[in-house]
């Protein structure tokens, strides 16, 4: 892979002009006036907000019309595609276009956030925790939080409230939103468009992808009236244009320690490329095997490609000596000039780090479920955990059993969508095969798992046993008499794990977490001390303002347009077009082919940012990202504005898909309606 091409690529650095993901409740608009000319007042960015939605699966999108329409990627919802698909349907290989508001189909799993309040929070958490350290420390953070999340939520379900922790601990937000389960697929285009290129275009410009879909939300089983969504541009993007991307980057480590990198770079990336390299082959095979079943697992396959490309990217770029060289550089200095108080922060995160290094192998395949790799297990342990969990005060519980986040448990279990049992057992037999192979057959808890049986006949055994693929079961489970006299394996299994589970949870936050937290809050005063004003905290799947312009790199141009497209396809996969793109070809006119296709950008993004509109000075809508370059995948550790680009479906682009080729003239009219 052609990552690094100049010596100084990636390096950290606040000055770089259109560098951060900024909170909204401190956006630096004198910054964004001086680098791209625009200066968002609050008006703005309150409708910027209101306009932006999470996606709970870990995505972004927005609301584009009066009527709950929404706009995200198509890799965002492949999996409500796959769900809704049959044997006579498959929704990936063709498109999805309701024609009315009757042929909306809802997503099953998906979840819609709008945030609508930010509460700085800091001064209580740190009250509350002042004084503690190691177990004792997570343990008043935990019930300060359930107390913040619980009396924001005030029991009502459409509401989810959470502690944001920024600045990996120093500061803390309560963010409010409001939670949208009925959501309904309206328009997709096919799988091969969506990804025109596959694998060897992902993370790369030029790009000619169609990542586009939409949603609409309903409330009481009406359309949600959305007075504060984001207007379509009536002028398209051009090349040097300010723009903005309101979304929700999914995690960086800009701030990391330099011992906390050496982690990274030597332990848990080749760790993840490892792991994901290998469940990469495993889904290849079983999809060859099964080709009948493609549907089901065609998206997942996709998913885990485009993960292990990022985490190879995000490895290369930490390999890199001189990159790394800079960082330690920074460090020093940084440390030379920070108070004395505050040395002792590097000491606390060096030693949690150290200590991580060896739990973390346990704590991966225990807790983070890395040796239980199915859909049904996960279900099995929710309810498990909601059981026990039930019986504490709210504010001893885990946080994700809180009662705040009931309402998202509920919905995760009582979707209706069918599960392979086919996938489940592959997938959970590689993953306990693993388990054996990392920790050894003669290790208690593997003997505890396995038994004497295989970790096929295991998998098989619990899956095929199982009841908790029918969603009306695992409602009911959720009563405490129904879960206490149930005889399901899966649940037992589920049990059987769970102490082991929690102790290695437990031991990973009292000797890791709780320390990283204490040395961050020493670390944020020695920057502030040191650099004043610090910039943007580390991205953590909340709501964040980038802004930029416009622009290609000295080997790359701003866009791409129709015309490309055809010259690049090939009518081979994955550079085929679909049957709607090659009808259309013999129509089109000259200005049409000159049409912009996929656009690239300054703004400073990351994974979660997938589906984030792009907007303009006005806030209205102009674009929506979908991908980074191959300089992006090491914006998780710097941002290089020479190199790293956003990528975007033009605004342009999706009106000409949605009128001239597919057909969709209801929706393309309904995202101009003002």
């Amino acid at each position: 892979m052609r990552l690094l091409t100049l010596s100084a690529l990636l390096v950290a650095s606040v000055a770089s002009a259109d560098e951060g993901m900024w909170l909204f409740n401190d956006f630096p608009t004198a910054q964004a006036k001086q680098s791209v000319g625009v200066a968002p007042d609050a008006a703005w960015l309150d409708r910027v907000r209101l306009g932006s939605l999470r996606l709970a699966n870990g995505c972004s999108a927005s609301l584009v019309s009066a009527d709950g329409l929404v706009m995200t990627n198509h890799h965002c919802i492949r999996g409500c595609l796959e769900d809704l698909s049959t044997p006579e349907r498959d929704l990936l290989s063709t498109p999805f276009i309701a024609k009315d508001r009757a042929a909306e189909e809802r997503c099953q799993k998906t979840e819609a956030n709008q945030l609508v309040r930010i509460t700085d929070v800091t001064e209580r958490v740190l009250e509350a925790t002042q004084g503690s350290s190691g177990a004792d420390y997570q343990k008043k953070l935990k019930a300060e939080q359930a107390r913040l999340e619980s009396g924001c939520a005030q029991g009502d379900a459409t509401k989810r409230c959470d502690v944001v922790t920024l600045f990996h601990g120093a500061k803390f937000h309560l963010y409010e939103y409001r939670r949208y389960q009925d959501v309904r697929l309206v328009f997709a285009p096919e799988f091969s468009m969506a990804a025109f290129g596959g694998d060897p275009d992902n993370f790369n410009f030029p790009r000619y992808g169609l990542d586009v879909a939409f949603l609409r939300l309903y409330v009481d089983g009406k359309p949600r009236p959305s007075p504060e969504r984001l207007a379509w541009a009536k002028e398209p993007a051009k090349e040097k244009d300010p723009v903005f991307v309101s979304g929700h980057p999914g995690n960086t480590d800009r701030l990391l320690t330099v011992a906390q990198l050496e982690y990274q770079r030597d332990v848990a990336l080749p760790y993840s490329i490892a792991l994901l390299s290998e469940l990469r082959g495993r889904l290849d095979e079983w999809l060859k095997a099964h080709p009948a079943l493609g549907n089901v697992g065609r998206s997942r396959l996709r998913s885990v490609e485009n993960s292990l490309k990022a985490q190879r990217g995000a490895q290369q770029a930490l390999a890199e000596p001189s990159f790394f060289a800079k960082l330690v550089s920074a460090e020093v200095e940084l440390k030379r000039k920070a108070p004395a108080s505050t040395l002792a922060g590097w000491d606390s995160i060096a030693e949690a780090t150290k200590a991580l290094r060896g739990l973390a192998l346990e704590y991966r395949l225990k807790e983070r479920g890395d040796a239980f790799n199915s859909e049904l297990f996960g279900h099995a342990r929710a309810l498990v955990r909601h059981r026990a969990e039930k019986a504490k005060p709210n504010a001893e519980r885990l946080p994700e059993f809180t009662d705040a986040r009931l309402p998202g448990l509920t919905q995760s279990l009582g979707s209706q969508v069918p599960v392979s049992k086919e996938l489940e057992i592959a997938t959970l037999s590689w993953s306990l095969q693993r388990l054996r192979e990392a920790l050894g057959a003669d290790d208690a808890f593997v003997r505890s798992v396995l038994g004497s049986a295989t970790p096929l006949e295991v998998a098989t055994q619990l899956v095929e046993g199982t009841g908790l693929a029918d969603a009306k079961r695992r409602l009911e489970l959720l009563d405490e008499k129904a879960f206490d006299a149930a005889t399901d394996p899966l649940l037992a299994f589920a049990k059987k794990v769970d102490a082991d589970a929690r102790a290695i949870r437990q031991k990973v936050e009292a000797q890791v977490d709780a320390p990283q937290k204490k040395g961050n809050e020493l670390l944020a005063e020695a920057r502030r001390t040191v650099l004043g004003p610090v910039g943007a905290p580390d991205a953590t799947f909340t709501l964040r303002l980038s802004f930029g312009r416009v622009q290609g790199t000295a080997t790359a141009p701003a866009m791409t347009t129709v015309e490309g497209l055809f010259t690049r396809a090939t009518g081979k996969a994955p550079f085929a077009l679909t049957e709607p793109w090659l009808k259309v070809k013999p129509s089109l006119k000259a200005a049409e082919l000159k049409l912009p296709y996929n656009v690239s950008t300054t703004n400073d993004i990351i994974g979660g940012n997938s589906g984030s509109p792009l907007v303009n000075a006005k806030g209205d809508v102009v674009g929506l990202v979908f991908d980074g370059n191959l300089a992006s995948l090491g914006g998780r550790y710097g941002y290089e504005p020479a190199s790293n680009r956003a990528v975007a479906v033009h605004g342009e682009l999706i009106q000409f898909a949605l009128m001239r080729v597919y057909g969709a003239k209801h929706l393309a009219e309904e995202l101009l309606r003002r």
